[in-house]
């Protein structure tokens, strides 16, 4: 069964910094794609960064200079934020696609004064 769990969460000013993390068990495949995707009210779900296999990321253009993602085991990711603005402010989502896409619960990451 495939799991994805998140951490790392919460509630920072503008300028702050945040790291999410992510593990994953049970993927199928021996070599996958791990990434962040973010969801803010109304608005459709965006890939934020992904890192595939092979070590190549990509990330969306209004976080490139101030978030990294970075992968410490083929199972494990995690998302430095730095320089927070609010409208970072959404619910952050772990991804994996091996196959198809699996996704995590969702965390929230609010950027407020």
């Amino acid at each position: 069964q495939v799991q994805l769990v998140e951490s790392g969460g919460g509630l920072v000013q503008p300028g702050g910094s945040l790291r999410l993390s992510c593990a994953a068990s049970g993927i199928p495949c021996s070599i996958y794609t791990m990434g962040w995707y973010r969801q803010a009210p109304g608005k459709q779900r965006e890939l934020v960064a992904a890192l595939n296999g092979g070590g190549r990321t990509n990330y969306a253009d209004s976080v490139k200079g101030r978030f990294t993602i970075s992968r410490d085991n083929v199972a494990r990711v995690h998302l430095q934020m730095n320089n927070l603005k609010p409208e970072d402010t959404a619910v952050y989502y772990c991804n994996v696609h091996c196959l198809r896409d699996y996704w995590g619960q969702g965390t929230q990451v609010t950027v407020s004064s």
